[in-house]
C-alpha cells in the first residue's frame, strides 16, 4: 500500500491570488482627466486697480554744506573760517532745523588729526544731522 503525498497532475491552472489592478488603473486616469477639463482656466495676471500718479515734482538738488579741517584743526564753514567749536555746533544746529535737512560734506587735511574729524562727526551725529559725508577721501588711497 503506497500513498502518493505528492501534487496532482491535473489540467487545471493555478489559482492567482493577485488582484488585477488595470481597470482599478484605467478608471483613476479618467477621473483625472475629467477633472482636469472641468477646472476653469487660471489667468496668470492680477487684475489691480492703481492709482494715477500725479505729474511728478520737480527733482530739486540737495543743499551741501562743506566742513573743511585743516591741518591745525581750525574749521572751514563752506570756505569761511569759523572761530572755535561752539560756532561750529551753531551753525549744524541750525542746519539740523532746516527741512529738507542738507548734506554734510567734512573733507580733512591730510596732516589733520583724526580727533578733529571725530569730532565734527560726533557733533553733527549728536545734533541730528543724518545726511553726512566724508569727501576727498580717494587722496589717501595707496596705489
Amino acid at each position: 500500500m503506497a500513498m502518493n503525498l505528492g501534487t496532482s497532475h491535473s489540467d487545471e491552472p493555478d489559482v492567482m491570488m493577485d488582484i488585477n489592478t488595470t481597470p482599478l488603473i484605467d478608471v483613476m486616469l479618467v477621473l483625472i482627466i475629467m477633472l482636469i477639463i472641468t477646472i476653469p482656466a487660471q489667468l496668470h495676471a492680477v487684475n489691480l486697480d492703481m492709482p494715477v500718479a500725479a505729474a511728478a515734482a520737480k527733482k530739486q538738488d540737495p543743499v551741501v554744506i562743506r566742513v573743511d579741517i585743516d591741518a591745525d584743526a581750525s574749521l572751514r564753514w563752506n570756505g569761511q573760517l569759523l572761530g572755535d567749536r561752539q560756532a561750529l555746533e551753531t551753525r549744524l544746529a541750525e542746519a539740523a532745523a532746516v527741512q529738507p535737512q542738507p548734506e554734510l560734506h567734512i573733507r580733512s587735511h591730510a596732516q589733520a588729526k583724526y580727533e578733529a574729524t571725530a569730532a565734527v562727526l560726533a557733533s553733527a551725529q549728536r545734533l541730528g544731522l543724518s545726511k553726512l559725508g566724508i569727501v576727498g577721501t580717494e587722496r589717501f588711497a595707496s596705489p
